[in-house]
């Protein structure tokens, strides 16, 4: 078997932010907002690209929502995050209270990495 060849990532910074909803309504609402509007506004602010993936619900039953931005570098989310995640974020909390979605009923978590390789399919 030959080693697969693994390149230098062109893209080398992850962030993603998982949402759980306590009620699948608000989170299908919340969902078509950032697939319409919310993950291309990130992606005009500094993302190279993004995804949005619900996830199979766990034991808990929540409904997920992932939403994986990637940006080239390190500083490219380091100047994201100072310059526009503020206003984004706002944007996201306005969203939610326009659905009626009680900030208790949601639960946001936000992780970060450096990717450090990109393996072919």
């Amino acid at each position: 078997m030959r080693p697969r060849s693994v390149s230098t990532p062109s893209i080398a910074f992850s962030y993603v932010v998982r949402m759980a909803f306590a009620d699948r309504g608000a989170m299908e609402g919340f969902l078509a907002w950032l697939r319409d509007r919310h993950a291309a506004d990130v992606c005009a602010a500094g993302a190279a690209e993004a995804e949005l993936v619900v996830l199979d619900p766990g034991p808990d039953a929540a409904s997920t929502i992932e939403a994986r931005y990637l940006f080239a570098s390190r500083d490219a989310f380091t100047r994201y995050e100072r310059e526009e995640a503020p206003r984004l974020r706002a944007d996201g909390l306005a969203e939610l209270a326009r659905l009626g979605v009680a900030s208790d009923r949601v639960t946001f978590t936000r992780t970060t990495g450096e990717i450090v390789a990109r393996l072919p399919g």
